[in-house]
């Protein structure tokens, strides 16, 4: 661990971290295409991967409260090999979801202030991507003394729109203004591909991220202790916030209409249709949920340009990714470095498609290389501590199994879309060959690395 860096984020500010992380903004739509049914996905999804999930971060950021988090635990237990392609697909994985920030904050706003256009101008959202992303990497740059603020701002603005949002369904069927379908109905669900796919989404797509304030741990005061505790308070919480939300989508919008990029501005306008102090209530909220993607991105920008670093820190990247900035310690370089990345992925995205498909081939590879460092998390416990004088229980490498069980699923099935594409195949083709590509530029670059401290050593000896 780096002894340069700022111990700024507390047990508050962790929680509210996790929360607004781990509660995207998207996934309550995606859960709404199950109808009914989404009540058992969500309670599945919870007892397969997100409690696995939870207590795994919760025993190796006790054992090992490192800066890296995940790259770090890696390394120490299947080798350097396994840790530099985890922080590489990790770090991809981010660079791919902050380039969606203009998909998501122009659909918002276009909510908002009733101006459709604003969700499918290409030239508008590079616009916002690029004004966006220079700002948060200002922010960045300036440490989390500072952004830690607008995280738990974010945070706190995210739960009060899931208030509203979640409190919409009463209050139309006190007035019995609600339709004909109960949002609170139960439904036992059908297993078809496209269910299992969502329920995999739903599982590592919506109920991952835990692992991900452990990245940042050299900042954290009392590591070990607070990750835990942060997270047994934010799991509860987070729980109570998607099942309730998806029960609110299904009341206002019908499964058919749901829009994946902004699920929640869409059914608080239809569930806010009223002039005056309501429409002041429905734009106030949904920009409350766009403060929450402008808070998710500056989080996983933050964490993302920590994986450059500690990787330069072992020599495997240059040491120009590790290096501090002068005053306020962060990784400059790494900050610059991955925003600029961002604005190109960004741009790639949305060329050549509606924007619906442009988020999905986004979120979707996304999704796949997240799901490839949970394979190496979830083999951690059952693999790496095999020599270890405290090997994980019996219990912690069943629930690991589960989790890496969902995890290998997702995966596979996360190169198939969940809606109407132009061509499956096409699309499918598209993301293979971005992750095939990518993870072998990530094995060159991991190649390059080691020869190049290999000659490095054999100079200075």
């Amino acid at each position: 661990m780096n002894p340069e860096l700022k111990k700024e984020l507390g047990l508050r500010d962790l929680v509210l971290q996790q929360i607004v992380y781990v509660v995207g903004l998207t996934w309550v739509g995606t859960a709404a295409k199950l109808g009914h049914s989404q009540v058992v996905f969500w309670l599945a999804a919870i007892a397969l991967f997100y409690l696995p999930q939870a207590a795994v971060v919760i025993d190796l950021s006790r054992r090992m409260p490192l800066e890296g988090g995940l790259y770090q635990w890696a390394r120490l237990c299947i080798g350097e090999g396994m840790a530099f392609m985890v922080a590489w697909n990790l770090w991809v994985y981010g660079v791919i979801l902050i380039a969606t920030i203009g998909l998501i904050v122009g659909t918002n706003l276009s909510y908002a202030f009733s101006a459709p256009w604003l969700a499918t101008n290409k030239s508008a959202i590079m616009a916002l991507n690029i004004v966006l992303l220079a700002a948060l990497m200002a922010l960045a740059a300036r440490g989390l003394g500072v952004s830690k603020w607008l995280h738990n701002a974010g945070s706190i603005g995210l739960m009060l729109a899931f208030a509203v949002l979640i409190v919409l369904p009463f209050v139309h069927l006190a007035r019995g203004t609600l339709p004909p379908t109960h949002p609170y109905a139960v439904a036992m669900p059908a297993f078809t591909l496209l269910s299992v796919n969502i329920f995999g989404h739903l599982a590592l797509g919506a109920l991952s991220g835990f692992e991900y304030v452990a990245v940042l741990a050299g900042e954290t005061k009392d590591a070990a202790r607070s990750i835990a505790r942060a997270t047994m308070i934010a799991v509860p919480i987070i729980a109570f916030m998607f099942i309730f939300g998806t029960s609110a989508v299904l009341a206002f919008v019908p499964t058919d209409k749901v829009d994946l990029i902004g699920p929640i501005p869409q059914t608080l306008r239809a569930g806010i249709t009223s002039g005056g102090l309501g429409a002041a209530a429905a734009v106030a909220s949904i920009l409350l949920i766009t403060g929450r993607t402008i808070t998710n991105t500056s989080i996983i920008l933050t964490t993302t340009a920590r994986m450059p670093m500690v990787a330069g820190w072992d020599n495997l990247l240059p040491a120009w990714f590790a290096k501090l900035h002068r005053r306020y310690r962060t990784p400059i370089n790494s900050i610059l470095f991955v925003g600029l990345v961002a604005i190109v992925f960004g741009a790639a995205g949305i060329s050549g498609v509606g924007e619906q498909e442009a988020y999905q081939l986004l979120d979707n590879a996304a999704g796949i290389f997240y799901g490839f460092t949970y394979l190496v998390l979830f083999a951690i416990p059952l693999v790496g501590f095999r020599n270890a004088e405290s090997p994980p229980p019996l219990w912690l490498k069943l629930a690991s199994a589960s989790g890496f069980g969902v995890s290998a699923l997702y995966v596979v099935l996360s190169i198939f879309p969940i809606i109407d594409v132009t061509s499956w195949l096409s699309f499918t083709m598209k993301i293979s060959s971005v992750v095939i590509g990518l993870n072998a530029v990530g094995l060159l670059v991991y190649w390059l690395g080691t020869r190049r401290r290999g000659v490095e050593a054999a100079f200075s000896d």
